[in-house]
């Protein structure tokens, strides 16, 4: 997929970067500069590769070794999970053509979106009478989704998110999509 060509929605799949043991970035996938540009658009980053470096240092990794990376990372309201897996690389994979010496050691970092500890979609529809399709909706609302974005997920268009919102908030007794939210994670008893 090309740069230019990446709509800026919070991504679903997680963001995978690779930093060798200095917490230099091998490689990475284009859900993290999703990620991690947000709001920005990756295409108007000028020198993409030399920005995620300093990202990934001053929100990743502050200081730490790649092993001891933050727990999670805030990209603009949106908070993300950090996970690391170390990769241990067979002997022949030390040195590489781009002068890195990696010894052999690299950490993948996996960066997914943070869902809220709360009640679960299941109890919440079986509360409401939600529908399979408004079950969904309020799932991608409480991961905090716009509604273009989740029209994008559930391929429908925004209006028929925004009438499902509405038939939700119906049934809740809620009179915002913050408040359909409020009632998932902070249900009352």
């Amino acid at each position: 997929m090309k740069m230019e060509n990446l709509l800026h929605t919070a991504p679903a799949e997680p963001g995978l970067i690779v930093v060798d043991t200095s917490a230099k970035v091998v490689g990475s996938n284009a859900e993290v500069l999703q990620i991690l540009t947000f709001p920005e658009q990756p295409r108007n980053i000028h020198n993409l590769g030399v920005w995620l470096a300093k990202k990934v240092r001053s929100s990743l990794v502050q200081g730490r070794s790649p092993t001891g990376l933050a727990g999670k990372v805030q990209s603009a309201r949106r908070t993300y999970l950090c996970r690391s897996f170390p990769l241990d690389l067979p002997e022949n994979h030390n040195s590489h053509s781009n002068g890195s010496d990696q010894s052999g050691k690299l950490t993948i970092v996996m960066i997914e979106r943070k869902s809220h500890e709360s009640t679960t979609i299941a109890e919440i529809s079986e509360r409401f009478g939600l529908t399979a399709r408004e079950q969904e909706t309020v799932q991608f609302l409480r991961e905090g989704f716009t509604s273009k974005e989740i029209a994008q997920r559930m391929k429908i268009s925004p209006n028929t998110v925004k009438a499902f919102i509405r038939l939700v908030m119906v049934k809740m007794g809620a009179s915002t999509r913050s408040g359909i939210v409020g009632m998932i994670v902070c249900p009352k008893p």
